[in-house]
């Protein structure tokens, strides 16, 4: 399987027009025409303080601003606190507007506006997406292939000529985007049906990542079945005549897998499964060979596997059974079930096999290995591919199977894809079971996003498109590199670094922006952003803190940055700064630094340690009211909270979306009201809530590199890197 998306429990919201109330309860400030220089600005908003005491287990807290909280994002009172802290920052960057938008036309000018994906083969179509000049969003489209008895090779192309198949759009989210009473639009899944006759899309109008699902003539676009309403993006075809669909309970978890047979009311679709304990959530995936749905169930440390025969969608059974602290993922090939399993003793992994007659007789194909972990598998015919890390780093294992039929033994032999940066990004993408092509996405810090097709006989790759970077991009001109810095307790952690190499002295003068994350085992890779050239090329340097907390040293990197040992991903920021800074990469007084989510758990919880390390920070989302939400049975999450001290702080800029059902919107904004109280300095802090956004911001294409301009003007101006000539007002 291609490594799985995860998904979180959200929460449903209201997305609402930015509207400015009457602030009788909070102190006003007189917006004032500020300059490049964030020591000038106006008083900021102070929200008021209501006592609100929460206890559990013994322990007494008060917090002051729980009132900040509104499930329904519709209380005048805390909509008008968010626009003025809204109206606060648009007067604080008002000085630097002008150059704000001359980032942003910098940076939307290296993208190239007219543009398509690299085509997939399915059925005989290649599918794929188009963006059309100066619009946010794609379309779906298709073309037939011209012979589609020819069987896939590293040299096949889609004709686009005069003389080639027609293209059709299936679907224009342009359009739907535009027949939307809201701002926000996203599609989470698109599926076409077996057959190629039909597809069901599921539709995020909020951002809130609950979805409608409607299913289409793949060739009209006529409506051929009721919509499906409150869905998560949990999508797949049983057949061409029936969907599988997973929905969520009243405080967002996945819980229920639902049968729904074309032409039938929702009420009266067939539940599958009803995971009824609270710690678990669903998933849902498609084998590459199409004949099976797989089911994941799923908490923290924990994932069972449910399957169904697609000719026999009725029929759910377990195919690996619950056992605490073994987490597992499926694929399938002939009459075989292919299982990555986790566990404690094999911590990284290892892979298995079983007869799909038979699903207990397993048979071990690749051992666990301390130094190497099985990140993801992805089946083929004749071949497999297996994802792994090793060494902090990323690589594709390929191996030549036997023919289906006969027995399965270990496997021996595999074949290593290999890149040319010293650090990198891979990704799966789709590709055709029948094939021996392998697709995957490929990226460095100075590569851009590249698509190969792999020949897994000859070994032989092929760069099938590169991400075009205009304005006269050459990778030549960057250096990219991976150096290791001492934790506390002696670890060694990878930090991946990248500078033009013309611009940056190297003497400790240099501006560093350095990111960080640090959670639920998620990979920070170095890859490409088009934006960030946009500090590069301005003598930045950028740099990823690989620290515990996330897997990219293998499963124990994870283990030793949570619960207890959640300090360690703090600490390990910290040790990379401090690298950064003795090796002369920076300055304290350079030094800037970034995280989202629960990567802002991460910026707060070191701005908290250590103030005094930064120039400035930016917490995208901050996932900060942590012990409040963990313990309200009604909010997802993680672990660990970090107390507000009184001291000084570097200047700070907070984001949220409204309409986020993942990290909500009051955990950032009571973050600000509280810094706002006790913080001793005259450094800026900033809040900008955006009202049509959900965790992943806003959903236009152009509108996320607007944020990413705005962010690079905050933290150029919190260098007075601004020049002075594009400091007033546009």
């Amino acid at each position: 399987m291609l490594l799985r998306r995860q998904f979180c429990n959200h929460v449903s919201l209201l997305c609402l027009p930015r509207l400015l109330y009457s602030p009788p309860l909070f102190s006003h400030f007189t917006p004032t025409k500020s300059s490049h220089s964030l020591s000038q600005s106006p008083s900021p908003p102070v929200a008021k303080k209501v006592e609100h005491v929460l206890e559990m287990f013994g322990d007494v807290r008060v917090d002051n601003y729980y009132w900040l909280r509104d499930d329904s994002r519709s209380d005048p009172e805390i909509l008008s606190h968010l626009n003025l802290e809204n109206s606060y920052t648009d007067s604080v960057m008002s000085g630097t507007k002008k150059f704000e938008d001359e980032l942003f036309g910098e940076i939307k000018g290296r993208v190239k506006e007219d543009d398509i994906s690299t085509p997939i083969r399915r059925g005989q179509y290649y599918y794929y997406m188009k963006y059309l000049k100066g619009k946010e969003y794609v379309q779906y489209c298709r073309r037939l292939i011209p012979s589609n008895d020819t069987a896939p090779s590293l040299h096949d192309t889609m004709p686009t000529g005069s003389d080639a198949p027609p293209e059709h759009v299936i679907l224009d989210e342009n359009v739907k985007a535009q027949s939307q009473i809201h701002s926000f639009y996203s599609i989470g899944a698109f599926k076409v049906s077996p057959n190629n006759k039909l597809v069901a899309y599921a539709e995020d109008t909020k951002g809130d990542e609950i979805h409608t699902v409607y299913v289409i003539d793949a060739k009209t676009g006529a409506l051929v079945d009721k919509p499906l309403v409150s869905l998560t993006p949990y999508l797949e075809w049983a057949g061409d005549e029936a969907l599988v669909y997973i929905t969520m309970n009243e405080i967002l978890r996945p819980d229920k897998v639902w049968l729904h047979k074309l032409g039938n009311d929702q009420s009266s679709d067939i539940c599958l499964y009803h995971e009824k304990d609270h710690i678990f959530s669903l998933d849902l995936e498609a084998s590459e060979s199409k004949k099976f749905l797989f089911v994941g169930s799923q908490s923290k440390i924990t994932r069972s596997i449910f399957y169904l025969d697609v000719a026999k969608p009725e029929d759910l059974r377990v195919l690996t059974p619950r056992v605490v602290g073994a987490d597992t993922s499926v694929s399938h090939r002939g009459n075989h079930f292919f299982i990555r399993r986790r566990t404690d003793e094999f911590f990284n992994s290892e892979l298995l096999a079983c007869p799909v007659e038979n699903t207990s007789e397993t048979t071990v194909l690749i051992p666990h290995r301390e130094s190497v972990k099985i990140q993801g598998k992805q089946l083929f015919m004749e071949h497999l591919a297996v994802y792994e890390r090793e060494n902090g780093l990323p690589k594709i294992t390929t191996y030549r199977l036997p023919p289906v039929g006969e027995p399965l033994k270990s496997l021996h032999g595999g074949q290593t894809v290999d890149f040319v940066d010293p650090i990198y990004s891979i990704e799966p993408s789709e590709s055709q079971f029948s094939s021996s092509i392998l697709r995957f996405s490929y990226s460095s810090m100075k590569t851009p996003l590249s698509v190969y097709d792999h020949d897994m006989n000859t070994g032989i790759s092929i760069l099938k498109k590169i991400e075009t970077v205009l304005g006269g991009f050459n990778s030549s001109n960057y250096v990219t590199e991976r150096k290791w810095a001492n934790a506390s307790d002696g670890t060694q952690i990878p930090i991946s670094i990248v500078y033009r190499k013309n611009l940056v002295k190297l003497d400790g003068s240099d501006p560093l922006l350095l990111y960080g994350y640090g959670s639920y085992e998620l990979c920070i890779d170095p890859g490409f952003k088009t934006s960030q050239l946009s500090l590069l090329d301005r003598g930045f340097i950028y740099a990823i803190g690989h620290i515990r907390g996330g897997g990219e040293m293998g499963r124990q990197w994870n283990e030793n940055g949570k619960l207890l040992k959640k300090k360690n991903t703090f600490t390990d920021f910290i040790a990379c700064a401090e690298y950064l800074i003795e090796n002369q990469y920076c300055s304290k007084e350079k030094l800037c630094i970034e995280g989202r989510s629960a990567g802002g758990l991460l910026i707060g919880a070191v701005l908290n340690m250590r103030p005094d390390l930064f120039k400035a920070a930016v917490a995208g989302v901050p996932f900060v009211d942590v012990v409040t939400s963990l313990l309200d049975p009604t909010i997802p999450l993680t672990t660990t909270e970090w107390e507000v001290k009184a001291q000084n702080y570097p200047n700070i800029l907070v984001t949220a979306g409204l309409n986020d059902s993942l990290v909500m919107y009051w955990e950032p904004a009571k973050l600000v009201a509280k810094l706002r109280d006790m913080k001793t300095d005259d450094n800026i802090l900033l809040f900008k809530c955006e009202f049509c956004a959900g965790h992943s911001s806003k959903s236009g294409r152009f509108e996320k590199l607007q944020e990413d301009a705005f962010t690079y003007t905050f933290i150029l101006k919190a260098l007075n890197m601004i020049p002075a000539s594009t400091s007033g007002q546009s």
